[in-house]
């Protein structure tokens, strides 16, 4: 694993501008351009973490992990955030998500967040998780994409479906944000602000996630 270390400064610098926007959907835009590079090479013990998962609900395929850049791999770093273990953290400008560990570090994965105009930010809870889970698309975003009208009373759990092969959930207050944790297919968006809100990881990333992080345990979304 990688080591890394960063200044809580540094840090609260870059991730302070975001401001609270809006409320999530969590489906990916397809306007953006995004680049494909796979001729970098991946070390062994990266390509095992994201290996295919063929004894899911869903059998998951490899991620192609090479048309991701190596700081969005998973992987040990010291912790910037100065949150105390247990917690998780959202570094929406650097697309970084820490999960706070014992010892100054921090366990740290690439994610990809919301465009500008769909992102939330502040403090929660992870009220609950789902493997698997279906997704119904907010009644805002239906209006804004009327191709979404099928599933507006939900959408089954598929390797299709936009939530992936899990999902936490998170609540501020006592009342659900409409935020989510969940996975993603397309490698290519991870690092990237192209989503309707949510915080997306690979499926294997949010599997690892989901594994280690209990309900009830807090978050931080700068």
């Amino acid at each position: 694993m990688t080591h890394l270390s960063l200044g809580r400064r540094q840090f609260l610098a870059g991730a302070g501008s975001l401001a609270t926007l809006f409320l999530a959907g969590c489906a990916t835009s397809g306007s953006s351009r995004l680049a494909e590079d796979a001729t970098q090479a991946v070390p062994p013990d990266v390509l095992a973490m994201y290996a295919a998962l063929p004894n899911e609900r869903f059998p998951i395929p490899r991620a192609r992990i090479e048309l991701v850049e190596p700081q969005f791999w998973r992987q040990v770093v010291s912790d910037p955030t100065g949150e105390r273990p247990g917690t998780v953290v959202v570094d929406t400008a650097q697309r970084f998500l820490y999960l706070v560990q014992e010892d100054g570090m921090a366990l740290r994965y690439g994610v990809g967040i919301g465009r500008d105009g769909f992102t939330w930010s502040g403090r929660g809870i992870i009220q609950y998780k789902r493997e698997w889970p279906a997704w119904t698309p907010p009644a805002e975003m239906v209006a804004r994409q009327p191709e979404l009208e099928p599933y507006r009373n939900g959408m089954a759990p598929s390797l299709e479906n936009p939530l992936g092969a899990r999902a936490l959930y998170i609540f501020k207050d006592g009342r659900d944000t409409i935020y989510r944790l969940h996975g993603a297919t397309d490698e290519r968006t991870i690092g990237k602000a192209i989503s309707s809100g949510c915080v997306r990881l690979l499926n294997q990333d949010v599997i690892d996630l989901h594994a280690r992080v209990p309900s009830g345990s807090p978050i931080l979304v700068m």
